[in-house]
């Protein structure tokens, strides 16, 4: 089985192995799944910090840890799904894509997955989001749609002659909102017959620091901005909640957008920055993984307009002073509870 970076030992090498001290195992078959969707069935006789080494039953294979993607025994080997190299595969929940995608340029990537990114327009701002199915269903950050009711969405699609086509949808719903993650699930209404292109949703624990990344969005009202930096942490607590915190330039119009890996999947939800007068390169994602289960379990997270936890921002209502008190009503500077 053809496995770049990986090679293949004779198996008296295992002798070196246990004298330099590596974990040998030998405890039965596994099935190893690689980054790039290729899987190898074997039993995992050894174990050092840079690499597994599997028994094929005629030699050795040396398999460095930074080329897995996942290790499975027995049933949880047998039902699990991995997309083919280079491939995506559907949630079971319907609603987005895994994928392991090969790495590729950004200029390639945005014009691959550009159609995905899309700006939100309310009346008082506007943001970013990304759909996330041919259906019309994308994620954006809860913060970018929060108190408003009438939101739309300004497409990009690839022109026949080069470019991009402008095309604006009105009506966008809110169907899930979270704002505790700051998260939000809206459909746009699309025409029939249009089916733009969407977004993969990577995975979450393949994300290291130093990773290359890029973000699409719309700061500023910029539109098809792409910034493109590392992550420089993978998991930085900002009040009780994890974010990926990169150097690639996110700012107010960002918000809500994606930021992808260097294979063009999303691994995270751009959602904070810091203001250019405090600090350089510190910008801010949500990860994956938060809005996968946000997706998963969007009903939990079901908008309604006539609750007031649903989203709507709710004044509260203007407190009349003792002095504004109508002739009549009775109470006394000495009793508060009537004098209100």
């Amino acid at each position: 089985m053809p496995t770049r970076g990986i090679r293949t030992i004779a198996a008296a090498t295992l002798l070196g192995l246990v004298a330099g001290g590596a974990e040998v195992l030998g405890d039965g078959f596994e099935t190893i799944i690689l980054k790039d969707g290729q899987r190898v069935v074997g039993d995992v006789v050894a174990e050092k910090p840079e690499a597994l080494y599997v028994d094929l039953g005629y030699d050795l294979l040396k398999i460095p840890r930074e080329s897995i993607a996942k290790r499975a025994k027995g049933e949880e080997a047998a039902g699990a799904v991995v997309a083919t190299p280079g491939g995506t595969v559907a949630d079971p929940s319907g609603f987005f894509s895994t994928g392991l995608l090969r790495p590729a340029p950004v200029k390639e990537l945005v014009a691959k997955f550009g159609e995905a990114v899309v700006s939100i327009e309310t009346p008082s701002g506007k943001g970013s989001g990304f759909l996330i199915n041919d259906q019309g269903y994308a994620i954006t950050n809860a913060h970018v749609i929060e108190g408003e009711t009438r939101i739309s969405a300004i497409l990009y699609q690839n022109a026949p002659g080069g470019g991009l086509a402008r095309r604006r949808i009105d009506d966008v719903e809110i169907v899930a909102v979270n704002p505790f993650f700051d998260l939000a699930l809206i459909k746009l209404p699309l025409p029939a017959g249009l089916k733009p292109g969407h977004a993969i949703l990577g995975n979450g624990d393949d994300v290291n620091s130093g990773d290359s990344v890029f973000a699409v969005g719309n700061p500023l009202g910029l539109e098809r901005t792409v910034t493109q930096g590392i992550v420089s942490n993978r998991s930085r607590n900002l009040e009780g909640q994890l974010y990926i915190q990169t150097d690639t330039a996110i700012n107010p119009g960002n918000s809500g957008g994606p930021l992808f890996n260097q294979r063009g999947e999303v691994i995270g939800v751009t959602s904070r920055g810091t203001r250019a007068d405090m600090a350089d390169n510190l910008g801010f994602a949500i990860p994956v993984g938060y809005v996968k289960d946000f997706v998963r379990h969007r009903e939990a997270f079901a908008f309604d307009k006539t609750n007031p936890n649903s989203g709507y921002r709710y004044l509260d209502p203007p407190r009349r002073s003792r002095s504004d008190k109508p002739a009549g009503l009775g109470g006394s500077k000495s009793d508060p509870a009537k004098a209100r």
